[in-house]
This record gives structure tokens, sequence and C-alpha cells, in this order.
């Protein structure tokens, strides 16, 4: 969505660049290789375009050393003496770290009766945020990027629930322009797994997996 909105040609413009971290790292003796390849691929994007954009899927399992090789690249630049226009670079980390701690607030704002479109970032980013420099799970939260303070905002995104899945079935038939009916998105809907086991309210999976549910109600 982010690529969308600042670029006519979203994620396919040549000032966007997207890696996921078992993709395009996969083998972790590789990392001294991965960082040259990195470091090179930001510099020479960030070389063409005024602003650049590099989104990393699965934040969480990215190495140590690539985390640490994006360092000086996430590190605030002094200004250009020369009084030339500064690029922009926008760094986006996506990552499953903190998913219990958001489910946890939002299911108590809501039984607090709170409305879920009154839910803001100030109720879950220092929960999230802690939780991230707390986790044993990744080596994320104790990177340079989160000890130094080189990431700007922890955006939590709230857990999808059964009548956003149906939302995105809805999406998925016509993106393959094919019919559908209220039934059945009602039965994707309920073909997913949610969370907590007793409230069963939030997707464990958000939307993932739902272009191919809808498989099952093809002619």
């Amino acid at each position: 969505m982010l690529a969308e909105n600042l670029y006519r040609d979203g994620q396919r413009s040549a000032c966007v660049q997207v890696f996921i971290a078992m993709l395009h790292f996969p083998h972790p003796q590789s990392v001294h290789l991965y960082q040259e390849w990195l470091t090179d691929q930001v510099r020479k994007t960030q070389a063409r375009c005024h602003q650049t954009l590099f989104i990393f899927d699965e934040a969480e399992k990215l190495h140590p050393g690539l985390l640490e090789a994006l360092g000086p690249h996430l590190e605030r630049q002094a200004p250009d003496t020369r009084g030339a226009e500064s690029r922009r670079t926008i760094f986006l980390f996506l990552s499953n770290l903190g998913g219990n701690v958001i489910n946890e607030v939002v299911l108590n704002l809501l039984k607090a009766g709170r409305a879920r479109e009154e839910i803001r970032m100030e109720h879950l980013a220092p929960r999230l945020q802690a939780e991230i420099v707390a986790s044993t799970d990744s080596g994320f939260g104790h990177s340079r990027l989160v000890q130094e303070n080189l990431i700007d905002f922890f955006v939590p995104f709230l857990p999808l629930e059964k009548q956003h899945v149906r939302l995105c079935a809805r999406d998925a038939f016509l993106s393959q322009e094919l019919l559908y009916t209220e039934e059945a998105l009602d039965e994707v809907a309920k073909m997913m797994v949610y969370v907590p086991k007793e409230e069963q309210i939030f997707s464990s999976q958000g939307c993932k997996s739902v272009a191919q549910r809808i498989n099952y109600f093809l002619p």
C-alpha cells in the first residue's frame, strides 16, 4: 500500500526494492556475500532515485549480520554542506514479532467496550516495542537498529476479524473476475483458524491463504 501511494508503478517501480528474508538470504553461512550484495543494492537504488523504499519481509528472520550492515544506511545523515537537496529513503521492516501482545491489548480494549476504530497507535506501540526488545525468538530486538533507536516508528497492525477475512475473500474473487455469493464469503471465513482459543475473534493468519481457499468454490 505504501509503495502504491508513493510511486506510480507501485512495487514495480525501480525505486522500490523488496527483500524476503528466507528467499533472498536463506543460507547463514553466506551472510558475508549477502552483506556485500545488499549494500550494493541499497547504494545503486539510492543513486538512481531521489526517493527510495526498501521493504524487508520476515524481518525477524534476518541474520544479525545483515541488520548490522543496514545500520549505516539508517543513521541520520548530516545535511549536505553543498546545499544539494538530500535524498529520501524509507526502510520498512515487516514482522510477526509482538503479534500476541497486539492481540492481547486489542482484546482487552474490545472487552472494555472500546470500539476497534477508537484504538490508537499509542495504545499499542509502547507494548509492541517493549516486546520486540525483550524477544528471545529473534535477534531483531537486540540489533543495532533497535538498540540505537534507528527505527523511527513501531507501527502495529490490528488483528483481522471475521468481517475483514470476508472482505479479503471478496477481493480474491474479484481479482480473478469470479462471481461470488455472500454464502461463499461466509464459508471462506469459517475455514480460517481464529484466536484466542476461547473467544476466537482474530484470524491467526490474517488473510494469508484466503486466495487459495476460494479454489474450493470454483465451478
